[in-house]
């Protein structure tokens, strides 16, 4: 019996966790000096006195729970459960170390590129290179000079649809983003990893506009941390307008077209205030790939792509889709330039002077020049129509024309046959020999000298220090008047002129009259053996149709900045005269001549007073024609830029005959200029021996300056020398000069009386 009580004992401590412990048969409270060795609870450690007893191994084998079948044990699983979550807690642990680390790499990398740039507070927007719109006589736009071709413009003054079509096709969440755009950033990831290529690029309009503004075109890392870095300063700073209308003025359109403005003007012809929604879309499209979507080179692939333009912009609502339908049907042609850029030539002379006006030119400027739209087109066709049909077969590749009118202002200038091929300008830059041409300096010094258009000079062989001179014809006429001579462009009676009036004085006579260029004074001078340009031979001739006042020839009227001011005015000047008005009246009779039975009978032009003078220089390398009327003056030059020869082309041919039209085109729309015969005009009567008569002409052309009245006959200086002694031969015009009658008389003209 009291062995199942103390075994109830002990199985209670069991259950209440108290430590069994051994016993030999001994109660608890019996005495142990027979030499128990069981240990007490006093004899215990502290820290074992309260703790709970431990269950015996026998009853924790017992009493444990039976393992599940399926689950293989209850403690089994819960130790592969907290390997679990220990394993995605250390990947979550060391995924946040990573990313700090990256956050702290890429924040460093941003700082020292950021430490690249200009301090954010000193940094500004770049000013944009000046523009010079050149403009015709008439308000039209010639062309653009500058590095950007175009002048800025406002968002205020553009149709709305335009700046719409770049958001649309470039950066449709502009107005919603801070510069860089996350989302637009991921979309274009993942539009060219599912391409497998780069098909849409991330970049903002304002990340372009940084790039633009700030940065070089290199693809780099840097590049594109710094252009993030400056989208958000730019962002901070303007509006989103004021974004969009930098944008709209920097961006490169190709063709050296920077902003919609020059693109519009170079695709299109037009300003971009008149684009239609077609040509918007082109243009929004092209700024992609400018060199590859150009219009004029190639339209098909910039037709595709202005499609998905005008698509995008209905799809976010900019246009109608009415309007887009009308745009799709009805899309932007690229009209075809006509004819051989010719004005570029102007344009390129008055860049050239305009710094003498207004100086450096900070800020874009529109200037206003003395051409003729109309006549520098019509100049151009019937130069590079002549060449083309007569060049190759004689041998002549270029040519130049210049036009002025008789104060000097400059109506048309081509400086070559093809500016695309070769932008030297042979109008106002090549100085060639102006053969015969150069003939008038002579015969104006000598009737300065007391000569008159009817002194008489041998026409015969003369050698000067060795230099014979011959005639174009190889003949000789024998004694001729000098108006013959000039008409007939007779190289032996000049080359006497100039031996008597010193060709020092020739020199001079000719820089009176407006040419610069180094002259050497010799006698072959008189033959145009010095090199001259075609601008400087039209303003020297100026001064024969516009009653001898000297001109300063120019092509700037005005000059205005873009709020309109003022920024140079030309003035009126008057130079004085140059020529005298007796001498004048008696160089145009020989002028006249020329064109009525000289060597420019052929380009006359009838009901006008006309005049010229041909020239051909040496193994015809040079062919000159310069002509003039009371409204206009004009030269032309045919030859070669390696100075070969031509095949025998003179000035009274090819030259002759484009001056001709050129003058036509412009009589055409003018009536003729009147002269006016008054009192004090000689007439030709019949003479005595040895009396000469007088010149008929009375005026310079068309300016009504009446020549002084000649108040008695006068002898021919070759007659009081020779005693006209020598028998007249040779062809002497026997109307020129009458040997029968009596005294010759001077009469009156009629009262002033006009006639054309």
């Amino acid at each position: 019996m009291a062995a199942w009580v103390e075994r109830g004992r002990m199985n209670n401590r069991i259950s209440r966790g108290e430590r069994r412990e051994p016993s030999f048969g001994y109660e608890s409270g019996d005495s142990r000096d027979d030499g128990d060795m069981r240990l007490s609870p006093d004899d215990r450690p502290v820290r074992f006195q309260n703790a709970p007893a431990r269950p015996e191994p026998s009853r924790q084998l017992r009493n444990a729970p039976k393992r599940s079948k399926r689950g293989g044990g209850g403690s089994g699983g819960g130790r592969r459960g907290r390997r679990r979550r220990t394993l995605l807690g250390g990947l979550f642990y060391w995924t946040m170390v990573l990313g700090l680390w990256c956050a702290i790499g890429l924040g460093g990398l941003i700082a020292y590129h950021a430490s690249q740039l200009p301090p954010i507070d000193q940094l500004t927007v770049p000013k944009r290179p000046p523009n010079i719109a050149i403009l015709a006589a008439d308000g039209s736009l010639l062309a653009n000079r500058g590095e950007t071709g175009g002048r800025t413009v406002t968002i205020g003054e553009i149709p709305p649809y335009l700046p719409k079509a770049f958001v649309a096709i470039e950066d449709r969440r502009f107005y919603e983003h801070f510069g860089i755009d996350p989302i637009g950033i991921t979309r274009a990831l993942v539009t060219n990893l599912r391409g497998r290529g780069v098909a849409q690029g991330g970049s903002t309009l304002t990340q372009q506009l940084a790039k633009n503004l700030f940065l070089t075109q290199e693809r780099t890392a840097a590049r594109k941390i710094q252009e993030a870095i400056l989208a958000l300063w730019l962002e901070r700073t303007y509006s989103k307008d004021q974004i969009l209308e930098l944008y709209l003025n920097r961006v490169y359109f190709g063709s050296g077209a920077y902003g919609v403005e020059a693109a519009a003007q170079r695709y299109f012809n037009k300003s971009a205030r008149s684009v239609t929604i077609a040509e918007a879309a082109m243009l929004a499209g092209l700024v992609q790939a400018p060199s590859r979507l150009a219009p004029n080179r190639n339209p098909d692939a910039a037709e595709k792509r202005a499609q998905l333009v005008i698509t995008a912009m209905a799809d976010q609502g900019f246009i109608s889709q009415a309007a887009a339908k009308s745009a799709l049907t009805a899309p932007a042609e690229v009209p075809e330039r006509v004819g051989a850029g010719s004005v570029n030539y102007a344009a390129d002379y008055v860049m050239d002077v305009l710094d003498d006006f207004i100086g450096a030119v900070e800020g874009d400027v529109t200037v206003l020049t003395t051409l003729d739209t109309k006549l520098q087109g019509s100049a151009e066709t019937i130069l590079v129509d002549a060449l083309s049909a007569q060049g190759a077969k004689l041998h002549a590749t270029q040519g130049a024309v210049v036009s002025l009118a008789p104060d000097g202002a400059i109506r048309a200038l081509i400086g070559g046959r093809d500016y695309t091929k070769s932008q030297f300008n042979r109008a106002t830059a090549a100085r060639r020999q102006p053969g015969s041409s150069f003939k008038p300096f002579v015969y104006l010094t000598a009737i300065e000298k007391g000569m008159t258009p009817d002194t008489i000079r041998d026409d015969s062989p003369v050698s000067i220090k060795g230099w014979e001179p011959e005639n174009y014809s190889r003949t000789f006429r024998g004694p001729v008047t000098l108006q013959t001579a000039f008409a007939h462009s007779l190289n032996t009676v000049v080359a006497r002129l100039i031996q008597e009036v010193t060709p020092r004085e020739v020199v001079r006579t000719a820089q009176r009259l407006g040419i610069s260029s180094p002259l050497q004074a010799n006698p072959s001078l008189s033959l145009g053996t010095s090199e001259v340009t075609p601008l400087e031979m039209t303003a020297a001739y100026a001064s024969f149709a516009n009653g001898g006042q000297s001109v300063l020839p120019y092509v700037i009227r005005e000059v205005r900045s873009t709020s309109g001011k003022v920024v140079y005015a030309r003035k009126a000047n008057n130079f004085g005269p140059v020529i005298q008005p007796q001498t004048l009246a008696m160089m145009n009779t020989m002028f006249h001549a020329v064109m009525t039975g000289g060597t420019g009978s052929k380009v006359n032009l009838p009901g006008w007073e006309v005049g010229g003078k041909s020239g051909t220089t040496q193994d015809y390398r040079d062919a000159w024609f310069v002509g003039f009327t009371g409204r206009l003056v004009t030269a032309v030059w045919v030859g070669n830029d390696d100075n070969s020869t031509m095949k025998r082309v003179t000035g009274a041919g090819l030259p002759a005959e484009i001056c001709g039209q050129v003058q036509k085109a412009s009589s055409g729309r003018a009536s003729p200029a009147r002269s006016v015969r008054c009192r004090g005009a000689v007439e030709r009567l019949p003479l005595r021996q040895g009396v000469a008569e007088r010149p008929a002409s009375a005026l310079a052309l068309g300016q009504g300056r009446v020549a002084p009245r000649l108040r008695s006959p006068q002898r021919l200086p070759a007659q009081r020398d020779a005693g006209i002694a020598q028998p007249l031969r040779h062809g002497m015009q026997a109307q020129r000069l009458q040997r029968a009658g009596p005294v010759a008389g001077i009469r009156r003209g009629p009262p002033c009386s006009p006639s054309r």
